[in-house]
């Protein structure tokens, strides 16, 4: 079973068509965001995250959001709590991770990360 993690910490999946139905697309993290085509019928695409160590998926998010993707956006797979932030600040609305991960890593470790907009370094520079 999955766990969501949000900006309030750990939810249940709350997802109940499906990842098959019409409107979903599940991307490998080997896609080329240039590629995807999505429309406003789009609701969710799901970014697969095979490995920590593999950050193409933030790319694939970011470049979606600048073409201009509005629907729900979620990591799904190895994505860490120190990440976090990172998936969230590239475009990510959500994260999807394993039970397993899930009591490695506690939602209070999730949580602290949550303020995700406050600690990026580019804020802290431009306010001096």
């Amino acid at each position: 079973m999955s766990v969501i993690v949000t900006d309030k910490g750990f939810a249940p999946e709350d997802w109940t068509e499906g990842f098959e139905a019409e409107g979903v697309l599940d991307l490998p993290s080997d896609t080329d965001p240039q590629a995807v085509e999505f429309d406003a019928a789009t609701r969710l695409i799901r970014v697969a995250f095979p490995s920590s160590a593999d950050g193409r998926g933030f790319t694939i998010a970011r470049q979606l959001r600048l073409r201009g993707y509005t629907g729900r956006l979620r990591a799904a797979g190895h994505v860490i709590a120190d990440q976090y932030a990172m998936a969230r600040r590239s475009g990510f609305d959500e994260v999807e991770i394993d039970e397993s991960l899930a009591a490695r890593q506690p939602e209070s470790q999730w949580v602290f990360r949550a303020d995700w907009r406050a600690h990026d370094y580019q804020s802290r520079l431009r306010a001096g």
